[in-house]
């Protein structure tokens, strides 16, 4: 009785939108396709399940509620940057989805991880490099933006809002008034997006720290991902990008850094690539796997600034990937920056997930002046000013740039 109980649902869940797909032209005689299952880090049993464009919120709704009812556990919705939702699914219940005319794929699960490498005891040199073309370093950090205006979305571990660093530059004593906040917490564990890791803190604070930042009045807004471990899933990562993309303000400019990664996902691509297409400027880490970064996701997507790092002798940095999806090189080794243990902690770490925010930072300094850039505008911007053939062994099909700001 419980198999053909389950056969039953199997079948609602196939048909529970069927009465408009034909007209939609959607696909009614192929099973949709289960991509990333053979991947060493999917997770058994999870899945993404994306509807093709066009599926209207009830269509979701009603494929949603047929996989709980057939023993399907949700975890996330997503409404903005995709369509679609994430689940755990028994075999019953991922045969009635994949024949589901509305669904365009569905994909396993994976383990993300950050991109972060040793600890080191020196100061920090990133910001110095990036305002001169060549060596050696002259001491200073020459700015004429700050990146006021712009908001900063941080996916990541979580941020210490009450970190000095993240003071009011006209307000530097009062701890009312930080610039960082906390937007949305995937993990679910009650910490509400604080971060108890200490990597996102990092990023946060390269990107826009009063004293090791690049831009020092944009708004940072955390949106936490990944657990007090640095691990999460695709499945959350994405629900940070999906929401993202539904509250960045109309018209107002905005930059996301990902300073994370794992093996390809098109769940993950397909975000973020619909998160760009809604105005907001992406910096993504390369990894640091020494590997073609067009491998991973979502280093591989086209529209995102895909960043390597170097080091202080200005050399790709030899953790760090390479090949033809990167976009820039930035300081990665050794980068000093805020971190979580206290409101004055600083750490000094490596890493693709160090060279990043320096690069999002830079892009919130062009938005300040260029309110209106699209993200292909500033990705452009950021490339033709950067400093060329300077990066000693760059790898493999890599674009030989390295970030330079003049912003």
């Amino acid at each position: 009785m419980k198999n053909k109980t389950m056969l039953a649902f199997a079948i609602m869940l196939a048909v529970s939108v069927a009465g408009v797909s034909q007209s939609q032209g959607a696909r009614i005689d192929a099973a949709a396709p289960v991509y990333g299952a053979a991947e060493p880090n999917a997770i058994p049993g999870r899945y993404i399940v994306v509807f093709r464009a066009g599926a209207e919120g009830h269509e979701v709704t009603a494929a949603v509620d047929a996989a709980a009812r057939l023993g399907g556990k949700v975890h996330y919705t997503y409404t903005d940057a995709l369509q679609g939702f994430a689940a755990t699914l028994p075999e019953a219940a991922l045969q009635g989805l994949r024949h589901n005319p509305n669904i365009e794929y569905i994909e396993a699960d994976q383990t993300v991880s950050l991109d972060i490498l040793t600890s080191q005891s020196v100061s920090t040199w990133n910001l110095d490099r990036i305002d001169q073309k060549y060596l050696p370093l002259n001491g200073s950090f020459n700015y004429l933006n700050t990146g006021l205006g712009v908001t900063a979305y941080i996916i990541d571990t979580g941020i210490r809002p009450s970190h000095a660093e993240f003071a009011d530059a006209a307000y530097p004593a009062d701890p009312a008034k930080r610039r960082a906040s906390v937007g949305y917490d995937a993990v679910n564990d009650g910490r509400n997006g604080i971060d108890c890791n200490g990597h996102g803190t990092h990023v946060a604070g390269t990107i826009g720290g009063l004293n090791y930042g690049v831009a020092k009045d944009v708004t940072l807004v955390a949106v936490r991902v990944l657990d007090c471990s640095g691990s999460g899933t695709v499945s959350g990562v994405v629900s940070g990008v999906d929401w993202v993309t539904g509250h960045k303000k109309a018209l107002a400019p905005a930059v996301a850094n990902m300073s994370l990664g794992g093996r390809s996902s098109t769940a993950l691509d397909n975000a973020v690539k619909t998160s760009i297409g809604s105005g907001v400027t992406y910096a993504v880490a390369a990894g640091n796997d020494r590997q073609d970064a067009c491998r991973t996701s979502p280093a591989r997507v086209p529209a995102a600034i895909t960043v390597g790092a170097t080091t202080l002798t200005d050399a790709r940095a030899s953790y760090s990937n390479y090949g033809a999806c990167l976009d820039l090189f930035a300081p990665g080794s050794s980068v000093t920056s805020a971190w979580n243990s206290s409101d004055t902690a600083t750490n000094t770490i490596s890493g693709t997930s160090m060279a990043t925010p320096n690069v999002t930072g830079v892009a919130a300094l062009f938005l300040q002046g260029n309110w209106e850039a699209s993200p292909a505008t500033v990705s452009s911007a950021l490339t033709g000013s950067s400093t060329k053939g300077v990066v000693t062994n760059p790898g493999n099909k890599s674009p030989n740039r390295l970030l330079y700001t003049v912003y």
